[in-house]
């Protein structure tokens, strides 16, 4: 996606950096066949201390590791997200979802036919997350399995979730498209760029499941219809 205005010039995080590797690795990655090697030093460096993008089913993503508060601040600060805006927990599979919130049999199913896609669900939190990733008054979380493969190998390896944010930039209608020019743009703000091709531009449906009934919170790429 093209800047709207001036030259895209590089981003500079005014942010404390706990992994310093001064301009982001760029990774060229197979989108149906990651190459297993690339995703491992992928993995290390997110398992370093630091910030990575990467694809989804549902746009590009910024991720760190769960425990990492730096890295954590970081996506804040290349968002400019205040402390309202919530991260999502971006999980390998149901089981890992499982681990990190409490899925009433109700929704059980509902949740289980949906994933892995591009829905996040909104749901009571377990005390393996961080009370600084979960609502200060209802004690949720976001949660999403992806459907896209480079992500799903990056999950496996690292074998646990990816603190996560929409890369969408200050001031743009959109998320960014392109790894390179991802990579161009965020080369000092961040450690590593999986580029595995165009994964569009919609982000994921929203369903609250905190409340007795689900609530869609957003429309996106996902069929909001099976919730209804």
């Amino acid at each position: 996606m093209a800047p709207t205005s001036a030259p895209a010039k590089p981003l500079v995080l005014v942010a404390p950096r706990a992994y310093t590797s001064g301009i982001a690795r760029y990774f060229d990655v197979h989108p149906a066949n990651p190459q297993p090697r690339a995703i491992a030093q992928v993995a290390e460096i997110v398992r370093a201390g630091g910030v990575i993008a990467y694809p989804t089913d549902s746009c590009y993503a910024l991720g760190c590791q769960l425990g990492n508060s730096d890295g954590i601040a970081r996506i804040r600060a290349i968002r400019q997200l205040d402390g309202r805006h919530h991260l999502t927990l971006v999980c390998q599979d149901f089981a890992q979802l499982g681990q990190f919130t409490y899925v009433p049999n109700r929704v059980f199913r509902a949740i289980k036919t949906a994933t892995p896609g591009s829905y996040t669900f909104i749901l009571p939190a377990t005390k393996e997350v961080p009370r600084r990733l979960q609502h200060p008054g209802k004690k949720t979380v976001g949660v999403r399995i992806p459907d896209h493969v480079a992500a799903q190998a990056l999950l496996a390896e690292l074998g646990e979730p990816l603190v996560s944010s929409t890369l969408l930039l200050p001031g743009e209608d959109e998320p960014m498209t392109q790894g390179w020019e991802i990579s161009e743009l965020l080369g000092q703000a961040v450690d590593a760029v999986i580029d595995s091709g165009d994964c569009g531009t919609e982000p994921t449906t929203v369903i609250d499941f905190s409340k007795p009934e689900p609530e869609i919170v957003r429309r996106g790429a996902g069929d909001p219809s099976v919730f209804e």
